[in-house]
């Protein structure tokens, strides 16, 4: 007799394929009951590991955040493109920088098959371009390196993350791609540990004001800076745009007075948007304009049948933006 297991199907993710497009993601994922888990050692592994991934992946990092009990992603997947047997060996060796004598080994012989093209260096070649071009396959490898090292180094076990990754797909447009990562750079302040973004290590506003040059391309493609020094003024003006951060003396605009704008829809400006915690833009599940939204919402719906009565909502135009439309699915209040 079948029995129906209820629960256990798992809603599929709105995505795209690398091999038809460009797609940019803000990926999130948090500790197990949301403890506070990672110290600075743990955050530095972690952003060690990340960009081994990055690289090994051929994904682009815009910025991240990685803080005591979650992190934040900004990720760009480029259109899929064919990739050499000599790249694919540097990537993997990326992921091992310090291989043990098996490792090595292992590295000779998958250089002798793909020099041979035998058999088994076509199905090495295949199982590791399956972890490339996709954030599905990205984020799974990237959480599961660091689970192994954080439990081997914390004598612990089991699962350390709570559940899947959350995922909003972003439209790659100007307003968009700023919106994110000026949300994700800010978490710091919302979260009380430092006053100045640059001033939190961890994050890669500060890794870019460091001196990380794929960060400071990337912060330039999405701000449209001529060079680092014209990005980072933009980028700097646009998390401390007025609201962002409470001022001396000074009251700073309220989460009421702030879902009254929203609720009225009148405008709102970039750093009142900034200033609080909107969950539009970590559960809208899409994010973009509203021809950008419907599109991948009846995409979706067509592949999965899921999603029928889902409307597409939208926010008060902002400064400088526009209007950012986005899935329901937000629970409790939408902004904290």
């Amino acid at each position: 007799m079948a029995v129906a297991i209820i629960g256990l199907v798992r809603t599929p993710r709105i995505k795209l394929s690398s091999d038809e497009e460009e797609a940019v993601y803000h990926c999130i994922s948090r500790t197990v009951n949301k403890e506070y888990l990672f110290g600075d050692t743990d955050k530095e592994v972690m952003r060690r590991q990340l960009w081994q991934v990055v690289d090994f992946c051929g994904v682009k990092l815009i910025t991240y955040n990685l803080l005591s009990n979650h992190f934040h992603i900004h990720v760009r997947v480029p259109k899929r493109t064919p990739i050499s047997d000599q790249e694919l060996l540097r990537r993997y060796r990326v992921l091992h920088p310090h291989p043990t004598k098996h490792q090595t080994l292992r590295i000779a012989v998958i250089e002798s098959w793909l020099a041979k093209n035998d058999p088994e260096g076509e199905a090495w070649r295949q199982r590791m371009l399956k972890l490339m071009g996709d954030v599905s396959a990205f984020m799974k490898l990237f959480k599961m390196r660091y689970s192994i090292w954080y439990n081997q180094t914390h004598n612990r076990c089991g699962p350390l993350w709570s559940d899947r990754f959350k995922s909003i797909l972003g439209e790659v447009s100007k307003g968009i791609l700023q919106c994110t990562a000026v949300y994700i750079d800010l978490n710091s302040i919302r979260a009380n540990l430092v006053s100045d973004p640059k001033d939190y290590r961890f994050c890669g506003y500060a890794d870019a004001i460091a001196g990380n040059e794929h960060l400071r391309e990337q912060l330039g493609l999405v701000v449209g800076g001529r060079n680092w020094a014209e990005t980072q003024e933009i980028y700097r003006l646009l998390l401390f745009s007025t609201g962002t951060v409470p001022k001396e003396n000074k009251v700073s605009i309220s989460v009421e007075a702030f879902e009254k704008v929203v609720a009225e829809g009148g405008k709102i400006a970039l750093g009142d948007l900034m200033r609080h915690r909107v969950k539009y833009m970590t559960n809208g599940a899409v994010l973009g304009s509203r021809v950008f939204v419907e599109k991948h919402l009846e995409a979706y719906r067509q592949k999965t049948g899921r999603r029928r009565k889902t409307p597409v909502r939208t926010l008060p135009p902002i400064e400088g933006v526009g209007v950012i439309a986005f899935l329901r699915g937000v629970r409790g209040p939408a902004i904290g």
